[in-house]
């Protein structure tokens, strides 16, 4: 395991955001921002703190694994004090002189909608995507379906408008789709051993977390989309095209193989992560992919 803590630390840079520590550091002659896992001590888990890193690892992998441009991680540990924490490390992709926009402020731009930037209503978020002029439309509409498609597979509770967005180039002024980051509300990170063993021996368990939760943070018609429900309707064709794109990149070995080289795991962690995901692609992508 990587130890990041006597790395150079970049005291001129910060990052925002709820959940959990974050850090600027020098690896390899590279800037990262270091994430720490927030404290589960406010949820009702028998965990001292969330699993969050590992699905924010794993869940930026498998978008690139896919062909969606995501940040790239490196799990290790930072030692604060006695105690040695599991951080993310995610290559800071602002670095050389590029400004993060995330949709909310991009929302925000839009003057003739009645609608604030932190609204997740989906026909405001397209509305808002055909508005914009910060990048193309189209190639905008296509990332978001891609990234919900995706979000759907990882069980993504909290893609809200603050967590994905845009880059400026600050001397060029160029523009152009951010890559996938905050990937730590992905694979249940609230679960501990109790409820992975759950899963992996009860099926209604299994499947309370595909056809019931985790929801959305995208809302129609006021209410959180439910990811099967809402994909195996094929009701949306913007979303019936993401599966029929994404589907057949999906290669479930290549990700089982993935989790298993991830050192950091626990064999219990692994199996979870295996059997949770090949449910989701089962029963929801899978299940869409052949209705098309």
């Amino acid at each position: 395991m990587i130890d990041f803590t006597n790395c150079k630390r970049i005291m001129s840079k910060a990052y925002s955001g709820a959940n959990g520590k974050k850090i600027a550091i020098e690896y390899r002659g590279e800037q990262y921002m270091l994430k720490f896992p927030p404290s589960g001590r406010e949820k009702p888990t028998e965990l001292s703190y969330t699993n969050s890193c590992y699905s924010e690892h794993i869940g930026s992998s498998i978008f690139n694994m896919l062909g969606i441009e995501a940040q790239k991680t490196i799990m290790g540990s930072f030692t604060v004090g006695s105690k040695k924490k599991i951080v993310c490390a995610c290559r800071d992709f602002t670095a050389g002189g590029k400004q993060l926009y995330d949709f909310c402020a991009i929302k925000n731009t839009v003057i003739d909608s009645e609608h604030g930037g932190t609204g997740t209503e989906l026909e405001d978020i397209m509305d808002t995507i055909a508005q914009q002029t910060f990048v193309n439309p189209d190639a905008l509409s296509l990332h978001f379906w891609d990234m919900f498609v995706t979000d759907a597979l990882l069980g993504n509770f909290d893609r809200h408008n603050g967590n994905w967005g845009f880059l400026v180039d600050i001397i060029t002024q160029e523009t152009s789709i951010a890559p996938i980051y905050d990937c730590g509300s992905c694979l249940l990170p609230q679960a501990d051993e109790k409820i992975m063993r759950a899963v992996l021996t009860n099926e209604d368990e299994l499947n309370a977390r595909i056809y019931q939760f985790p929801t959305s943070a995208v809302k129609l018609n006021g209410r959180k989309i439910n990811y099967h429900d809402f994909i195996t309707s094929c009701k949306f064709e913007e979303c019936n095209a993401a599966v029929k794109r994404l589907v057949p990149r999906i290669d479930m070995k290549q990700i089982e193989a993935f989790i298993d080289g991830v050192k950091e795991l626990s064999e219990l962690q692994k199996s979870f992560y295996k059997q949770y995901l090949n449910g989701r692609y089962e029963k929801i992508l899978l299940s869409a992919y052949k209705k098309l």
